[in-house]
């Protein structure tokens, strides 16, 4: 299970370690592509096809905002390689679309991880810290 919060430096050529116990947990075959909020999303390639179906739903026609959706992130996704050290090369078209400084941080949801620049990441955290309650609220209101 992908869970947990692991900060790690990027390296020159942009370069990253990915965590021991999310590369555990994800495998060989992973897919990078952009997120919502201006973070990208790290995922197993057996799970890509799982979390598509959540964005779009049970559609059958392609009506625009799941073209758009498709776009976004279909358009944006890479399948990565791991290299002997464990690392991965991020393209350069995600990183500057995720603005990543100089550390970066992976957050494990389950089914998918997003990485999110640490100081972006930390920020969000804060306003989560205070919304918490209201999100379940929400949540719980909506069912």
């Amino acid at each position: 299970m992908l869970i947990g919060t692991y900060n790690v430096k990027v390296a020159s050529g942009r370069r990253v370690f990915i965590p021991a116990q999310l590369r555990k947990d994800l495998g060989e075959n992973l897919i990078l592509a952009k997120w919502y909020e201006g973070c990208l999303v790290l995922i197993a390639s057996e799970s890509w096809q799982a979390l598509y179906k959540r964005l779009t739903g049970k559609e059958e026609l392609i009506v625009e905002p799941i073209r758009d959706t498709e776009r976004f992130i279909l358009g944006s996704a890479y399948e990565i390689e791991i290299d002997d050290q464990g690392r991965i090369i991020i393209p350069e078209n995600l990183n500057s679309y995720a603005n990543f400084g100089e550390t970066i941080s992976f957050i494990g949801l389950i089914d998918r991880v997003e990485i999110w620049d640490s100081k972006i990441w930390e920020d969000k955290q804060k306003t989560l810290s205070k919304d918490a309650a209201k999100l379940i609220e929400k949540l719980a209101n909506a069912k």
